[in-house]
């Protein structure tokens, strides 16, 4: 166990976990609104008001198995400490910020366990990595765009063929007030599986310092700060994302923002339960993908979507060497 850490510096570690929270909502805030805007349901201040709400009272649906896979499913919960956390969090937020002033829309999910892993690995080598959490989390990397991707087609052929005899304006009506409810289940999906790492990310630093009784769990309070940081960063927006999000990948109608919607909540529902933390960027982006190649291959401007990918290859790497930077400047105010 290490050394208890003063309090002003464990407060201060606590307050940049948050702050990665807050940029989280404000980077991924895209993921959530940019359907709904891009199909002009809601106005983008009512979009974002509504995905900051559904973003803070998503721990009322969900457990907290994706919090516990990051505290103690990627790095060795018994090397962590106050150095770790700190080039960890550095590396997720100086990524996120990177990609956020260029408008990419890259995984801060993924910034996060890159720096956890850069960092982790800086102290204590290869056997820092619990490498059965790792695998799970690339293969997720991979798995959830598809399935996003796939559950989008399945639902753009199933509401074809439902509304099949229904004019377009009436269709168009029902989807924009269907588009809604969506928006919200996948805010509620994107809220309920990102802030639980930052918990699981501040529960590891308590752990590590004794304050949990020995036992790692995430205390309450914990729970309130990161649904309320992430809340306020979404309220915020990031709006050069939402852009590429909403209308550079494809142009959307109603009834495709619905399905991209349905099926990228659908797939972090899913996730969240099952304890994985998933990119919401990932699974959305397949999702949108799948309903524009629903149309005809050429809708999708697959330069765009490419260049999103080698953002996704390069994020892990590319937090990790920045956190493990971030671990050893530390150690040298140390």
């Amino acid at each position: 166990m290490e050394p208890t850490l003063a309090f002003p510096l464990l407060v201060g570690l606590i307050g940049i976990a948050l702050a990665f929270d807050f940029l989280n909502g404000l980077h991924d805030a895209a993921n959530s609104i940019a359907t709904v805007v891009s199909t002009r349901v809601l106005k983008p201040h009512h979009a974002v008001a509504m995905a900051a709400f559904f973003n803070f009272i998503a721990f009322l649906f969900f457990g907290l198995h994706v919090a516990e896979t990051v505290g103690k499913g990627i790095v060795h919960a018994d090397i962590v400490n106050a150095q770790v956390i700190f080039g960890a969090l550095m590396g997720a937020i100086s990524w996120n910020v990177i990609t956020w002033m260029l408008g990419i829309p890259s995984s801060s999910s993924h910034a996060l366990i890159g720096g956890l892993l850069g960092a982790g690995t800086a102290k204590a080598g290869m056997s820092a990595v619990v490498w059965s959490g790792v695998l799970k989390t690339s293969f997720a990397i991979v798995l959830s765009p598809t399935v996003g991707l796939l559950l989008a087609l399945l639902l753009v052929l199933i509401t074809s063929w439902a509304f099949v005899r229904t004019s377009p304006n009436v269709a168009d009506r029902r989807f924009r007030r269907m588009q809604l409810i969506s928006a919200s289940l996948y805010s509620l999906g994107h809220g309920g599986n990102d802030a639980q790492k930052t918990m699981g990310i501040i529960a590891v630093l308590l752990y590590s310092q004794g304050l949990l009784g020995g036992s790692f769990h995430v205390p309450f309070w914990v729970v309130i700060t990161c649904q309320s940081a992430m809340g306020l960063g979404t309220l915020l927006g990031g709006w050069k994302i939402v852009h590429t999000m909403g209308s550079k990948i494809t142009r959307l109608t109603p009834a495709q923002g619905f399905c991209a919607e349905t099926g990228g909540a659908i797939t972090l529902f899913a996730a969240t339960w099952l304890g994985v933390p998933v990119s919401t960027t990932h699974t959305i982006t397949g999702a949108i993908v799948g309903v524009g190649a629903s149309r005809r291959l050429s809708a999708v401007r697959w330069n765009v979507a490419g260049s999103i990918v080698i953002a996704w290859v390069i994020t892990l790497p590319a937090a990790a060497a920045i956190g493990a930077g971030f671990y050893f400047l530390a150690g040298l105010f140390g």
